[in-house]
């Protein structure tokens, strides 16, 4: 006779308990999506790595697409510290944004996961504008704040293209500190407040007589 009590159902949606974290979740698809690739891992094998149901992944990131997009964007958090970058001394940013880029890419895992087709790079480019870009406007201030931060993310994302994704032959041949010297002083002018405009200038001085 077997009077072992009937094991209790499976529940689905979110376990009670401790419950796993989006944290616990991006760390499991990351090791999938670095040992499958992001076409054949699958939300069921994520879900089964974190030990949690599909729905909450659903609930969590929508769709795998979103679950991905949140594994680059973490990685890029890691590396490309915001932060970190932005503080110290403001005539090192330059240098820091550099450095801050080049580590990132120079990860083998990072590159990995790169080369996974369209959806890392539109994770890529939201990282950039929403992230940097927000975030360099907020920092430096001002009416040309915006103009700043986009020429700082334009020169970035030239060195990303040139370097890691389209490489060059000759921007790829170069060290990070070579990197850093070539590149720090655009980014020391694109950093630079504007000066205003002539226009703007000249508009105060409409109906000054000509001189003779």
């Amino acid at each position: 006779m077997n009077n072992g009590a009937p094991a209790p159902a499976r529940t689905r949606g979110r376990p009670r308990g401790n419950p796993p974290t989006r944290e616990s979740i991006v760390s499991a698809a990351r090791a999938l999506f670095l040992e499958r690739g992001y076409r054949r891992t699958t939300v069921r094998a994520v879900a089964a790595a974190a030990e949690v149901d599909p729905a909450l992944i659903a609930y969590h990131f929508g769709s795998k697409k979103g679950l991905f997009a949140d594994v680059m964007q973490f990685q890029c958090a890691n590396a490309l510290t915001v932060d970190d970058v932005l503080d110290g001394d403001p005539a090192a940013l330059p240098d820091r944004l550099i450095d801050a880029v080049t580590d990132l890419w120079e990860d083998a895992d990072f590159l990995q996961l790169t080369a996974q087709g369209g959806e890392a790079a539109e994770a890529i480019r939201e990282y950039l504008e929403r992230e940097l870009l927000t975030r360099l406007v907020e920092f430096l201030g001002g009416r040309d704040a915006t103009a700043r931060a986009t020429a700082v993310v334009t020169i970035l994302g030239g060195l990303i293209y040139t370097r890691y994704l389209n490489p060059l032959p000759t921007p790829a041949a170069l060290t990070p500190s070579e990197t850093r010297h070539i590149l720090t002083p655009a980014l020391r002018a694109a950093l630079a407040p504007r000066p205003r405009t002539a226009t703007a200038t000249g508009a105060g001085r409409r109906g000054s007589p000509t001189p003779g």
